[in-house]
């Protein structure tokens, strides 16, 4: 498999968030058991999501590590269940141990936050999977009270760029091919509000890179600070909107995902985008894969 195997033609594709954890920023504890978790995928399915990303560990600010066999508890028995019934899966993890068992289990998408930097034998296991894998920036990769924003050397940007390089040098050196790597530049991960900001304006510069991108900007505090500062009811779940804006932004410019917790709003975003961009092609809707036809067969 590769991430073109992967990639819905015409479109971004939509990563609907499945945190099977009780301690996330935004739904922690909504979705902790198993038949609550599968039940909350297939609401993201029918909303029109592409890929469930299931979690069992929060990387939210403060956050502390769950023990290994709690986090493959947690997510493998859910990516089993969605693989049995053909919906494809991410797993958001940064332990070898469960991406090698997300793995076995069916999972499409080897997700790593740490960019693959937390675990020594992550690159082994995604080489050995021939799994598509993302790798995030994550400059820090710091939990609990030690977890905060990092230095970047003054330049977030150049930063991210240059980190990203390493991590796709160090896979790829690895034994992951080239065709099954995405990069994240990690919004919201020891950055700044204005190091967020920074990087989404800066979008295009990682767009025209070698390797896909996915944008995951869901909720995170930079967003919901945008009703905060005009004085308005600020909070995770109310960030959903602008979340969206962030969505048309970036599959308008061309990013290959979007990593969301609300589909539904960032999917009709998405098709918009789609349909911006087809502009005259626009033939009027989507065909029966879900994916947008423009006349040119992509």
């Amino acid at each position: 498999m590769a991430v073109s195997d992967l990639t819905v033609p015409g479109r971004t594709l939509v990563m609907g968030i499945v945190n099977v954890t009780e301690d996330s920023f935004s739904d922690g504890g909504r979705w902790i058991d198993v038949d609550a978790a599968l039940a909350h995928a297939h609401e993201l399915v029918a909303a029109g999501a592409d890929m469930i990303d299931v979690g069992g560990e929060s990387t939210r600010p403060g956050a502390v590590r769950v023990e290994e066999d709690v986090e493959k508890q947690r997510v493998v028995p859910v990516i089993r269940a969605l693989h049995e019934e053909g919906i494809k899966t991410s797993v958001d993890t940064m332990r070898a141990s469960v991406a090698s068992a997300a793995a076995e289990a069916g999972v499409d998408l080897i997700n790593d936050v740490s960019g693959g930097l937390a675990d020594k034998e992550m690159y082994a296991v995604m080489a050995d999977s021939g799994l598509p894998v993302c790798l995030m920036h994550w400059r820090t990769v710091q939990f609990g009270s030690a977890a905060g924003s990092a230095d970047h050397g003054g330049d977030v940007v150049r930063d991210v760029h240059e980190r990203l390089a390493q991590l796709s040098s160090a896979a790829l050196k690895a034994g992951v091919s080239a065709d099954n790597i995405v990069l994240d530049p990690g919004l919201g991960f020891a950055k700044t509000p204005q190091d967020n900001w920074a990087l989404l304006k800066a979008l295009p510069s990682f767009l025209e890179g070698e390797f896909p991108i996915l944008v995951g900007a869901s909720r995170k505090r930079f967003l919901a600070a945008i009703r905060e500062d005009r004085g308005v009811e600020s909070s995770p779940l109310l960030a959903d909107p602008a979340t969206a804006a962030v969505t048309a932004i970036s599959a308008q410019m061309g990013a290959w995902g979007v990593r969301v917790h609300e589909v539904g709003v960032s999917r009709d975003a998405v098709d918009v985008a789609a349909a911006w961009n087809a502009g005259l092609e626009y033939s009027g809707g989507l065909n029966a894969t879900g994916s947008y036809t423009n006349g040119k067969g992509n």
